[in-house]
């Protein structure tokens, strides 16, 4: 169960910072939807890292360091 949740986690990590790089190379362009793509990439961030904090929740429950 702790190494599918670590996996998770890393997996979400990987993931929030693919987002990031794709939001920073955003900042770059200069084309007339780059605006609603960076607001597009902001929320897609923001929902990754709830994800990856969810799963950070779920380790600390399930290795007995939360909720004791």
């Amino acid at each position: 169960m702790t190494t599918l949740l670590q996996y998770g986690f890393y997996l979400a990590l990987l993931a929030l910072v693919i987002v990031l790089g794709l939001g920073l190379a955003n900042l770059t362009r200069s084309d007339d939807k780059q605006a609603s793509r960076s607001n597009r990439l902001m929320r897609l961030r923001v929902l990754m890292q709830a994800i990856a904090i969810g799963f950070l929740v779920l380790l600390g429950v399930a290795l007995g360091a939360i909720g004791g």
